[in-house]
């Protein structure tokens, strides 16, 4: 597959679309994806996966525009939703309700009720109180629902802390030698039908070791519960595989998928996945307009775009790469820059001693790999809108969100009576 982004006569494109056209169009800084990157990344997951018969379920934190959902549910996806609103997404997004897997280690009752509404395919319980209230829920509506215990299995994914998921202590699942107790309890509470097992241990997993290590934990709860004459229909693999952001060298879909064969491929279980950043985070950039460059022992270049539009610099210390839209001329030297935005926060830093061509206000640059968790974690801090996400297909783009206007952003906010305007000069007091 060609790269998504790549210079054409000295301009860098979005597939066969120049994207200072598309900046000419809708302004910065905006989110631009590729669904030739989109639809590549799934084919590549499902054509390793094939022999296994996977379901595969994006997992819409990653990135939920309706219209990616829409992309992926097309190729045959399904979704992972961790929220009510991620669920209404999908189903909005016509991915069919048992192809939706429900996640989380926080759901409400209204959540669960909605889950139940939608007869989706399987809710991942992870605590003890969450299926005992799933059980009185469901029994008192009349219906079933279809559960798999979340394991714990005590691996460390070897990733970034904030997104490892699968340790002793973590908040996530139950604790691997408690799940035998919690399936046989869930076999017989009233309106559960206990189905299989989930398990996920983090994102942006370099190594397949880790994923091993829970996988194998997971088949031996597989064999321990049939043993007790328990049914166990179906595991839930959860996502992890990553993509590289700088010089890793991660495991291929072809690797990850005979890793899965050779633990599962004599358990005769049904295999979901829950792939999110490995499927859209190389198919997207955010693009940003350099606004002043401020000449210091370091240069600093302030672009319009902040941390309030791409956190993960300021929340897990990583950078992402950055090429100008502007291809360098021969004898462009790079310089070495901190790259930031304009919120009032130290922390609105993308990159630090950064090389980049010699760079001018007005000129285009792209932040790289971002297509996942950059539009969806997006914030409206420091009151800026929050901004277009544009979605190419060959030669053509659509705005596929547009850009929140400040009347849009003020109108959020309502000010009560009290607070009112007073036309008697009296402040409002009584």
């Amino acid at each position: 597959m060609s790269k998504p982004f790549s210079y054409r006569d000295g301009a860098l494109c979005a597939e066969e679309v120049p994207i200072a056209d598309i900046a000419e169009a809708v302004g910065t800084p905006f989110y631009l994806y590729s669904t030739a990157s989109f639809a590549g990344q799934y084919r590549a997951l499902d054509d390793a996966l094939a022999p296994v018969r996977p379901l595969i379920c994006y997992a819409v934190k990653a990135n939920s525009n309706q219209a990616v959902l829409r992309l992926f549910g097309g190729l045959g996806a399904g979704a992972d939703v961790v929220s009510e609103g991620e669920l209404r997404r999908a189903l909005a997004a016509d991915i069919p309700p048992q192809r939706i897997v429900f996640s989380g280690v926080g759901k409400t009752r209204a959540e669960l009720a909605a889950a139940l509404d939608a007869d989706i395919h399987q809710i991942n319980v992870e605590s003890v109180p969450e299926l005992r209230q799933l059980s009185e829920l469901a029994a008192s509506r009349g219906q079933t629902a279809r559960i798999a215990i979340r394991v714990n299995p005590d691996v460390n994914a070897g990733t970034l802390d904030g997104i490892s998921t699968g340790r002793k202590g973590d908040k996530f699942g139950i604790p691997h030698h408690e799940v035998a107790a919690a399936y046989r309890l869930a076999a017989n509470l009233p309106g559960i039908e206990p189905v299989g097992l989930a398990v996920h241990i983090g994102s942006q997993i370099v190594e397949l070791a880790p994923s091993r290590a829970a996988f194998a934990r997971v088949a031996e709860l597989v064999v321990a519960l049939r043993g007790e004459g328990l049914a166990v229909h179906q595991v839930d693999l959860g996502g992890g595989l990553t993509i590289p952001y700088r010089d890793e060298v991660p495991a291929t879909p072809a690797a990850y998928a005979a890793m899965v064969r050779e633990v599962f491929g004599g358990l005769d279980v049904a295999l979901a996945f829950e792939p999110g950043r490995f499927l859209v985070g190389p198919g997207g950039i955010l693009v940003a307009a350099v606004v002043y460059v401020k000449d210091e022992e370091r240069p600093i270049v302030v672009v319009d775009a902040a941390m309030n539009d791409l956190v993960r610099p300021a929340m897990y210390k990583l950078e992402h790469p950055i090429i100008p839209v502007r291809e360098p001329r021969a004898g462009d030297l790079p310089v070495r820059v901190n790259v930031v935005g304009p919120v009032c926060e130290t922390t609105d830093t993308f990159n630090r001693d950064y090389p980049l061509p010699p760079l001018s206000a007005g000129d285009l640059v792209a932040f790289t790999v971002v297509g996942a968790y950059g539009a969806a974690m997006s914030s409206t801090y420091n009151t800026r809108p929050l901004v277009p996400e544009v979605l190419v297909d060959g030669d053509r783009f659509a705005i596929i969100r547009a850009r929140q206007s400040y009347d849009d952003l003020l109108a959020l906010d309502t000010i009560p009576d009290w607070l009112s305007p007073d036309p008697t000069g009296a402040g409002g007091k009584r």
